[in-house]
């Protein structure tokens, strides 16, 4: 029998996508100016707690740095709207130099959109999908990770406070604040639901692909970076460390592992020990996959998100103070390993390849052992080695000498700013880009006629014997059918 808090959520799931249906029927007729007030007023609201919010997901989830999850939180409100700034989603859209003269675009909002956000970045996540979601004229509702329903409601009726206070219809930007998975399936799978859109919810993803909707995943992955012979070698170790040690190892696409050229290994060796990071022997790497994860192969929750010093406090593992990051060498991609999985925490992987061919198989083996294929990174200056990993590679996307966990979210690359980051070249949902509006509208296209039709060139005086026999075998279907 579901339980009270099941049917509590089920009712809950549905009345928001009843509101949000309705209020995306005035969203739907806003023009771009009147959205991008909207959107302005409730990225403000949002930056105004940024602060207070990262605090508060960090004390209710129990996992990162809040000064780092202040600055994604910051991120996702400054910079998602200087990208979106004056763009056009909705209307007609901007015309391309290439396009054709007589043929134009215009971008319709998809409708309601259920957003899962995830317990490792609740906060910085939802601002980015609502953010992006209005922009294109689109009501969502959020479903917060059930160890971070305080955090994600509380953002969510900040930026919907301000957003009303500028137009923004009532129910356009709502969040399930009774969180069960029945709950969550039932607003997936509700007749006025859109598209889905799932970010770092593994324990969901089957279930939006079975919501009968079109929809976005966003996950992790094993990430591999790769540093080989040509790369500046210390640049390239500050970056993982920088990158895997923000927020203990919890930004979306931060490396997880880490593959280097044999030739090059002993100064890399050297640069990762001298800017933080610790290798630890093999009993060692076992006490430590014992604390992270469950005999079972479940991760351990409580050890999501945890610094480095506290991992190895907690395994019995002595390391030098102001350590970083741990590193645990591998020579195989072994599938009973846990260390070949997705480690949301301080910790990476080390291996070691003959050369850059050797590397690129072993990121092949690594990106399809989870399946996500998110992201992977490369510290190089030979640009035929680098054009070789891009094509070879089944990525979603490939990023080249910058720290993953920074140009992933498009922080030191151009890519679109977005914690939501799509996985979808393995399979998992329709895109992989980073979300943006431009992935929340449908594109309208719009062509002129412009010339006559003729089917032939010129008519022939004689009857085409081919023509005549498919006419008399079609009229003769026709007939059969009107019996």
């Amino acid at each position: 029998m579901i339980g009270d808090k099941d049917l509590i959520s089920i009712q809950q799931a549905r009345i928001l996508a009843e509101n949000a249906a309705d209020a995306q029927t005035r969203l739907s007729a806003m023009p771009q100016e009147s959205l991008d007030t909207v959107v302005e007023a409730m990225a403000e609201a949002a930056a105004a707690e940024a602060q207070s919010l990262a605090v508060m997901s960090h004390e209710e989830t129990g996992c990162g740095v809040w000064q780092d999850k202040m600055a994604k939180n910051l991120f996702a409100c400054r910079r998602v709207i200087q990208s979106v700034r004056g763009m056009r989603y909705v209307g007609r859209l901007p015309q391309s130099a290439d396009a054709a003269p007589n043929v134009f675009e215009v971008g319709v909002p998809v409708g309601v959109i259920a957003a899962l956000s995830p317990c490792t970045n609740p906060v910085s996540t939802t601002i980015c999908n609502v953010l992006a979601a209005v922009k294109a004229g689109n009501s969502i509702v959020v479903c917060p990770h059930q160890h971070a329903v305080e955090c994600t409601s509380r953002v969510v009726a900040a930026m919907s406070a301000a957003g009303q206070a500028h137009g923004l219809p009532e129910g356009s930007v709502t969040c399930l604040t009774m969180v069960a998975d029945n709950g969550i399936e039932e607003l997936m799978r509700h007749r006025l639901v859109a598209l889905v859109l799932v970010t770092g919810r593994d324990s969901m993803l089957e279930a939006a692909r079975h919501s009968g909707k079109p929809f976005i995943y966003g996950g992790m992955g094993n990430g591999p970076a790769f540093i080989e012979a040509t790369a500046d070698i210390c640049k390239a170790v500050d970056d993982i460390l920088a990158s895997k040690s923000f927020d203990n190892g919890l930004a979306p696409s931060a490396e997880q592992c880490v593959i280097v050229d044999g030739k090059i290994e002993p100064q890399a060796r050297r640069a990762f020990e001298a800017g933080g990071a610790c290798f630890i022997n093999e009993a060692q790497a076992q006490a430590l996959s014992e604390t992270m994860f469950h005999p079972n192969g479940r991760r351990n929750r409580a050890m999501l998100g945890q610094s480095a010093t506290v991992l190895a406090e907690k395994a019995g593992i002595a390391v030098p103070q102001g350590t970083r990051v741990l590193l645990v060498e591998r020579r195989y991609v072994d599938p009973a390993d846990p260390f070949i999985r997705e480690l949301l925490a301080p910790v990476l992987a080390y291996y070691v390849e003959p050369d850059w061919r050797h590397a690129c198989e072993k990121c092949l083996e690594l990106l399809l052992r989870e399946g996500h294929a998110q992201t992977m990174t490369i510290h190089s200056q030979d640009e035929e080695i680098i054009q070789q990993f891009a094509l070879k590679k089944p990525v979603a996307r490939m990023l080249v000498n910058t720290p993953a966990a920074f140009g992933g979210m498009g922080l030191t690359t151009d890519l679109f700013p977005s914690m939501t980051q799509g996985s979808g070249l393995a399979g998992h949902g329709f895109s992989s880009d980073n979300i943006s509006p431009m992935n929340l509208i449908y594109r309208r296209k719009v062509g002129y006629g412009v010339r006559g039709f003729s089917f032939r060139e010129q008519q022939s005086d004689q009857a085409d014997p081919v023509s005549d026999a498919l006419r008399r075998v079609l009229r003769k279907a026709l007939n059969e059918l009107n019996r």
